[in-house]
């Protein structure tokens, strides 16, 4: 029966209702009616599917004690080899040809997507209601909004909160090729945050690496837990421990 409690305890924190949204549909320009007014992003426990914008800080302890239970159901194992692991393994960058993900085949690229679910005031290329070309756009790994142009692309990069290099070395090795073109294209997965502190990550965990914006770290551990459990990737004890540490555990 405990057994049967915690599992229970689990999934309910992992179904937590979040309407979806439909980015790059139908001609639209910008989300900023859907999104939280503070403009900080979304508090990741209220988000289990990505769908919504943003990272928002655990600031309750109501919260971080949630987060921390969320983290304790993640399962452990010492990283694998990266023998093989390339990044066509994971299919093209940001296709929109993916199945059993929110977001896809909406005629929109994942990185669009992304864009649109957490920029503000968008700007479209002519003709396109895809094509993100300039927005602005809160960046929770810094804690700074930013002026984004297509221009300047590399200021603003999609994070894959889990890296897909870590993920091959936890498991993903062994997957088939959809699995591994899923969780490549998965907004759980996704949040687009300063290009220098995506570029510093690298493929670390997060005993190795965390955002500069240190009242998203719960937030962002709470993220990749998600990730792990979608998934059933096991991480790292240290990164494990991390997690939890910046919980309050």
């Amino acid at each position: 029966m405990r057994a049967r409690r915690t599992a229970l305890s689990v999934t309910a924190l992992l179904l937590l209702s979040a309407p979806a949204l439909t980015a790059c549909s139908g001609g639209k320009t910008s989300n900023d009616a859907a999104r939280p007014s503070a403009g900080v992003g979304t508090n990741p426990l209220q988000n289990p599917d990505g769908t919504k914008p943003g990272l928002a800080p655990l600031t309750s302890d109501e919260d971080r004690k949630a987060a921390r239970a969320l983290i304790a159901t993640v399962r452990t194992a010492d990283a694998g080899p990266k023998t093989g692991y390339d990044r066509d393994q994971f299919g093209p960058a940001w296709t929109d040809n993916v199945e059993g993900v929110p977001l896809a085949h909406n005629n929109c690229d994942t990185r669009d997507d992304l864009l649109a679910r957490d920029g503000r005031s968008l700007e479209h290329k002519d003709g396109s209601s895809c094509v993100v070309t300039g927005m602005s756009i809160y960046d929770p790994y810094t804690g700074k909004t930013v002026q984004w142009s297509k221009q300047q692309a590399s200021k603003i990069q999609i994070d894959h909160v889990m890296p897909l290099s870590y993920d091959w070395q936890m498991g993903a090795a062994k997957w088939d090729k959809a699995k591994r073109v899923q969780i490549a294209n998965d907004p759980l997965n996704l949040i687009p945050a300063d290009g220098p502190q995506n570029a510093a990550k690298g493929d670390s965990g997060p005993a190795a690496w965390l955002p500069a914006n240190e009242a998203v770290r719960c937030s962002y551990a709470v993220r990749f837990a998600q990730v792990s459990l979608k998934y059933q990737l096991p991480v790292t004890p240290a990164d494990k421990k991390a997690m939890l540490r910046q919980c309050g555990g």
